[in-house]
């Protein structure tokens, strides 16, 4: 769904008509404060936003969104008034992903979103780790074997981060200690392994792929199809 953000009718209904010709789902909004009460309820896949608007500019919503955790990773596509260089600038700044300058032409509107689109669901899938059955979102923390939602603590997400994202590597409970501790921690070795076993014992089978080097420390073996 693409919600465009523009006080003139004409315009936004073009924008509107146009998406939906092209196989979008589109609404507009004519003002801020219908858009967020909207957003209240429903989450956009992206937003083209006018800068110029009857109750608030574009780049306050614009902060207003980047500045809440339940819509900062909505793309959005900033529509600014030629020659308003600051403007872009200061959208780019502030977290937009393009902007459009108008007047701008409909089939340029929507390849500039099939664009963001791509490199948001690319940066996405980059986000989330895969072993097996194992998946690991590191935008989320958000853990699951087998489509089941796995309960990690802070720090054994961060071990099984560590692990996947250097798999056949080695790790030596120092070094545990000072990537996953802090460099400042000291501690017993004991609460290494205290987590680890917890660790494998949350993930089930893949537990199993947590290797005990003897006298040096754990490593993740390669997952084998």
């Amino acid at each position: 769904m693409i919600w465009c953000i523009e006080d003139d009718k004409n315009i936004r209904d073009i924008e509107i008509y146009t998406l939906k010709s092209t196989g979008f789902e589109a609404v507009g909004f004519s003002n801020g404060r219908d858009f967020f009460k909207a957003l209240e309820t429903h989450i956009p896949e992206l937003i083209i936003l006018d800068i110029m608007l009857p109750d608030m500019d574009g780049v306050e919503i614009l902060k207003r969104l980047k500045q809440n955790s339940k819509s900062s990773d909505i793309p959005v596509i900033m529509a600014t008034a030629k020659g308003m260089e600051y403007d872009k600038i200061q959208s780019l700044d502030l977290g937009a992903d393009d902007y459009l300058v108008k007047p701008f032409g409909m089939m340029e509107m929507v390849s500039r979103i099939k664009a963001v689109l791509r490199r948001c669901h690319t940066a996405k899938e980059n986000s989330i780790l895969k072993y097996g059955t194992l998946s690991v979102d590191l935008e989320q923390h958000v853990v699951t074997l087998d489509g089941e939602r796995v309960m990690l603590t802070y720090k054994e997400f961060e071990l099984l981060r560590l692990f996947l994202t250097n798999i056949g590597t080695v790790f030596t409970r120092d070094t545990l200690f000072s990537q996953i501790w802090g460099e400042e921690y000291i501690g017993e070795s004991r609460t290494i392994d205290v987590h680890i076993r917890m660790l494998r014992h949350k993930i089930g089978k893949y537990g199993e792929k947590i290797e005990t080097v003897r006298n040096v420390g754990y490593r993740m073996e390669a997952f084998e199809q």
